[in-house]
């Protein structure tokens, strides 16, 4: 009878490591910054904007009452949130010659995700392209489908030449002298 592992053991969840990552990937709670979070609830908001048609002043007082909540970049938040439903046509734009399928066949968190990688490409230049494409990839992670993470970086690293031309050939010319 030892040798038998009681029901109650057998149901638990996998131990997860102290690593900062859960057993999925990504982020625990603790370790994600300020800005992550902003992104987590504006991903949030987004879809309800996406899926049910919200106007964005209900989803924001709605998303302030939420746990958490106090621990997010409320700015980066509100610039998430207020820029990619303002500019939804706009950062379409960006994304949809990127796609290989038509964006109704997309993912709402996926659409949503994009939408938070091509704003932030675009109006948060104190935030590296780099951070931009691992902040939305650990987002798809968590919140999208199984292999929506993968998605997402491909049309992202597709879009970001386009819009951070600049700081990616620096990048690179830094990788050239890391090399030599």
């Amino acid at each position: 009878m030892s040798d038998m592992t009681p029901p109650a053991a057998a149901k638990r969840p996998p131990r997860q490591s102290r690593t900062g990552l859960t057993s999925t990937g990504a982020r625990k709670a603790a370790s994600k910054s300020d800005r992550s979070r902003a992104r987590e609830f504006a991903l949030q908001g987004l879809y309800q904007s996406l899926v049910g048609g919200n106007a964005v002043s209900d989803i924001d007082l709605f998303t302030r009452d939420l746990a958490g909540f106090s621990k997010a970049d409320s700015v980066h938040f509100d610039a998430l949130l207020q820029g990619c439903v303002m500019e939804s046509i706009q950062l379409d734009a960006l994304i949809v010659p990127l796609l290989d399928r038509p964006m109704s066949e997309i993912s709402p968190i996926e659409h949503a995700i994009m939408w938070i990688g091509a704003y932030e490409f675009s109006h948060c230049p104190d935030v590296p392209w780099r951070v931009v494409l691992n902040e939305c990839i650990e987002l798809a992670k968590e919140f999208g489908g199984t292999d929506g993470h993968k998605y997402v970086n491909a049309v992202l690293n597709g879009m970001a030449p386009l819009l951070r031309a600049v700081e990616i050939e620096a990048d690179r010319g830094q990788n050239k002298k890391a090399r030599a």
